[in-house]
């Protein structure tokens, strides 16, 4: 039996969340979605501290750049800076078009760039298309018990 996947949504947007994870659960596949609101609370999700000590180890994060506390842009340097951590595949997904976020994201190690689309059909779609791939065709690192 393989074993649902596990998603972090950070994103200080609620409606955002709401979103994603709605179309995340109507997707073909099946997920276990988990949502934090800003930079410091992924990282201590992501490092099981504090209230996170038994969260999930994410398949997939699902990285906003712009988050109170510490930004995505933070998050995403310390994941991959993190031998525990570096191997969890990061999609920036996030409103920025800025051509010096895109490539800073890909210096920083993220594994994709995706700009939010800002009508509802394109959002959807997006977000269906990211889980079919990363979670469905892509191929994962297995995840080591910590």
């Amino acid at each position: 039996m393989k074993s649902v996947a596990e998603v972090l949504l950070v994103d200080d947007n609620p409606a955002d969340i709401d979103l994603t994870s709605d179309v995340l659960a109507k997707s073909k596949r099946h997920f276990h979605v988990s949502a934090v609101n800003d930079g410091a609370e992924a990282i201590s999700f992501l490092r099981q501290q504090g209230k996170y000590v038994e969260a999930p180890v994410p398949d997939l994060v699902v990285l906003d750049l712009n988050l109170p506390r510490k930004d995505g842009r933070e998050v995403l340097s310390e994941v991959k800076a993190d031998p525990n951590l570096a191997r969890i595949p990061v999609v920036i997904f996030t409103t920025s078009q800025a051509s010096s976020d895109i490539s800073r994201s890909y210096e920083l190690g993220a594994n994709c760039y995706l700009r939010k689309p800002g009508n509802l059909p394109d959002f959807v779609a997006v977000v269906q298309s990211m889980a079919d791939f990363w979670l469905g065709f892509a191929s994962l690192p297995r995840k080591e018990k910590r």
